[in-house]
């Protein structure tokens, strides 16, 4: 008997692009979307493609609602997506043949990223392996508020085709999903008892303008290298001020 897969995707507010997602990963026996409250045609679209749309009242964190997602699964795989990112039919044919291999119960992919149309080479977001293919049983995602990321006690096998990730299509998008990031990191920051400042706050951000533009060469990929660069210093530098704020209020 052929191995059956579930696709599971969580969003809010993707109604401009939730379509082209989920059409591209109709080859799956299942597909559920857990939705947080978006206030778009989002959950409109996820009924009309997917199996299962589930919509929550709360927002636990990245981490703990693909937890949620990932508990709905039924089939003998699971591959993660979020409503970015677009499995191409190469990569789905290699999708097929892993699982029916049955040679690991664990796959990550690379991801191309693409930032105002431009797909990006280098400023250390390629290949930008992912682990979102495994056999579903005791595999979790990590509680982290923000980048979580599967975790399994095993070995990974690496598949060849890309997962493609239309990341930031303008720069709202980009100055929108740094601000997320931002506050995401700086709450994780803050429970772990981490502090933050001006002084914190500008060290952490020189040193990531370097890495991205200089050590990762993203100078490389001109001005979406630029605007990456420029936008990763400026999130570390919220993160570290928002950090100080949580601080402040928790003592106040």
């Amino acid at each position: 008997m052929a191995p059956t897969l579930s696709v599971i995707l969580i969003c809010k507010n993707e109604a401009h692009r939730l379509a082209a997602t989920l059409e591209a990963v109709r080859f799956a026996d299942e597909i559920i979307v857990v939705d947080s409250g978006s206030t778009d045609d989002t959950v409109a679209i996820a009924r009309s493609i997917a199996d299962i749309v589930v919509v929550t009242d709360d927002w636990p964190g990245f981490g703990p609602q693909k937890n949620r997602a990932l508990d709905l699964a039924t089939k003998d795989w699971v591959l993660s997506i979020d409503s970015d990112e677009i499995v191409d039919g190469a990569l789905r044919e290699e999708i097929l043949e892993a699982i029916d291999s049955g040679t690991h119960e664990a796959f990550r992919m690379p991801r191309l990223t693409s930032l105002l149309g431009r797909e990006i080479r280098h400023s250390g977001w390629w290949p930008d392996y992912v682990l979102r293919l495994f056999l579903r049983g005791d595999t979790r995602f990590s509680d982290d508020l923000v980048h979580e990321h599967v975790v399994f006690d095993g070995p990974v096998e690496t598949l060849r085709e890309p997962l493609l990730h239309a990341n930031f299509e303008t720069m709202d998008d980009v100055r929108e999903k740094s601000e997320l990031y931002a506050l995401a990191a700086a709450q994780s920051l803050h429970k772990r008892g981490r502090y933050g400042g001006p002084i914190i706050a500008a060290i952490k951000a020189s040193t990531t303008f370097l890495r991205n533009h200089v050590i990762k060469r993203g100078f490389l990929d001109e001005h979406a290298g630029w605007v990456i660069a420029r936008t990763a210093a400026s999130g570390k530098w919220r993160r570290y001020m928002l950090l100080a704020q949580l601080n402040r209020d928790q003592s106040g």
